[in-house]
């Protein structure tokens, strides 16, 4: 089953099962899945460009509850979080910190990178490898941190 396909099939489900909040979350996914279908001359969306939209929309979501929470409109953040926890479904488990390191450490062995201004070398690498698994400001951060080392 193609991702699109299951997010056709979950929102039947949210359908029959009367789910509102659950339904806008997956209707937007499919919004943006058909416009990105549309937009190219390859009429079906790969696996990996569904990834990157829905680690997009999950990613707003939680910027948007961020910036509900600092306003204290709690009705609004938790329509946010919820949104953003059905969309979080749909994504691979991400790394932790600590195997995000591990990866850091890798790449910095494998570049033979010794100081900052060989960030650019390290970041190339592991931005291919860990796209979908972990997001790019932790990366740079902990190359930037054991790079400085």
């Amino acid at each position: 089953m193609t991702f699109t396909e299951r997010i056709n099939q979950d929102i039947k489900s949210a359908m029959l099962a009367r789910e509102k909040e659950k339904l806008a979350a997956l209707r937007d996914i499919k919004s943006k899945l058909l416009l990105e279908a549309t937009s190219g001359a390859d009429a079906e969306v790969s696996e990996e460009t569904a990834l990157k939209i829905c680690m997009k929309l999950h990613k707003q979501r939680m910027e948007t509850y961020a910036l509900y929470q600092a306003q204290d409109r709690a009705d609004l953040a938790a329509e946010e979080l919820f949104q953003a926890q059905v969309i979080e479904a749909y994504l691979p488990q991400m790394l932790t910190e600590d195997e995000i390191r591990l990866e850091v450490q890798h790449a910095i062995a494998q570049t033979g990178a010794s100081g900052p201004q060989d960030m650019g070398k390290v970041m190339g690498i592991l931005s291919g490898k860990l796209a979908g698994k972990a997001d790019g400001k932790v990366i740079a951060a902990l190359v930037k941190e054991t790079l400085a080392q």
